[in-house]
């Protein structure tokens, strides 16, 4: 008995967030967003869609197979799958919990692999910081290649921020109550430091992983695979996107400078909101539309621009909440592995 309760909420769980967070995202979207989502639906060719779904999944594959090689420096080879199911569960739990996917990749390889946590976990933020510099890499190239067009970004930008909502005059003061929460949170954390010799020590060992996840970037034996993943990673992120912009007739011309550029800001969208909802199909929108005719009724925004971000988001959102929650329920089904 205790055993199949056990079981039913090793599959319970899994499923009841990944449905919950289905819910939540659709119950997120106002009146007009939904009409929005709905229409674009309506009028896409979804083959194009399910490539670039496609594409968007052998990303997350190749990341899988390049963690490998920064973990076998410091001793561990751990199966494909294991790191393929680590890598798709946390993408679920970001969605869950805003931050904890890094923490639950770490976790979940140590559960099936016993790779200590601040070493799988340190070797997670090192990706993070090689990922961050071909993002800032993409960003420099779309720059260069529109910098006639710089002026017209920030006009873009400016013009949708002011119908977002009047802003107080020199300023917000919640920028002071930030400040002040911030203030406050480093100088409770400085106290705990100075007395708990654990959260020292933990403190220290979480450190000292990090930079082992560092050294193995640069101490893999396969460097040219690490690069070429690498490289795949993110030629599949921008695959992914492009091919999105075919599932529209109006959209299929646009440059592929102005893919980059949307890119770009969608991926800012991103990071600036939990899953991206609802700032991911309006950045994107908001900069693709400089790239195609004026609107007919005005304003700044193409219709067609802002339907392709909304197909773009929901395929890439609905991928990580459908393999992230298989993989997540096919984890808490294995048996941890014994030291």
């Amino acid at each position: 008995m205790k055993h199949a309760l056990t079981t039913a909420l090793k599959v319970g769980v899994p499923l009841a967030i990944g449905v919950w967070l289905v819910f939540y995202f659709y119950d997120a979207l106002d009146g007009k967003q939904r009409e929005e989502l709905f229409a674009a639906f309506r009028q896409a060719d979804m083959r194009w869609m399910g490539l670039a779904t496609l594409i968007g999944w052998l990303s997350h594959v190749s990341r899988s197979w390049r963690w490998r090689y920064i973990l076998e420096p410091l001793g561990y080879k751990p199966g494909f799958w294991n790191c393929y199911h680590a890598v798709m569960a946390g993408y679920f739990m970001n969605l869950f919990i805003p931050r904890a996917g890094e923490a639950s990749r770490a976790l979940s390889l140590y559960r099936t692999e016993k790779v200590p946590f601040e070493q799988g976990f340190g070797t997670i933020m090192a990706e993070r910081a090689v990922d961050l510099l071909m993002l800032l890499g993409i960003a420099g190239c779309t720059v260069l290649l529109q910098l006639e067009k710089l002026d017209l970004f920030k006009e873009r930008i400016a013009a949708f921020r002011s119908t977002q909502g009047p802003a107080a005059e020199g300023g917000s003061p919640w920028g002071i109550w930030i400040a002040i929460a911030i203030g406050l949170l480093l100088l409770a954390g400085a106290y705990l430091l100075a007395t708990r010799p654990n959260l020292r020590a933990r403190l220290r060992d979480l450190l000292q992983g990090f930079g082992q996840g560092l050294r193995s970037v640069f101490r893999t034996k396969d460097r040219a695979g690490f690069i070429l993943h690498t490289l795949l990673i993110w030629a599949a992120y921008v695959g992914m996107f492009q091919l999105g912009f075919y599932a529209l007739p109006e959209t299929a011309g646009v440059p592929f400078a102005g893919i980059l550029a949307g890119f770009v800001a969608g991926a800012i969208g991103i990071v600036l909101v939990q899953g991206g909802i609802g700032v991911y199909p309006a950045f994107v929108a908001l900069i693709v539309s400089i790239y195609m005719a004026a609107p007919a009724g005005g304003g700044y925004i193409r219709p067609e621009a802002l339907a392709m971000g909304w197909l773009l988001w929901v395929a890439q959102t609905l991928m990580l909440i459908v393999l992230g929650g298989l993989s997540l329920l096919l984890l808490t089904l294995k048996r941890p592995v014994t030291p």
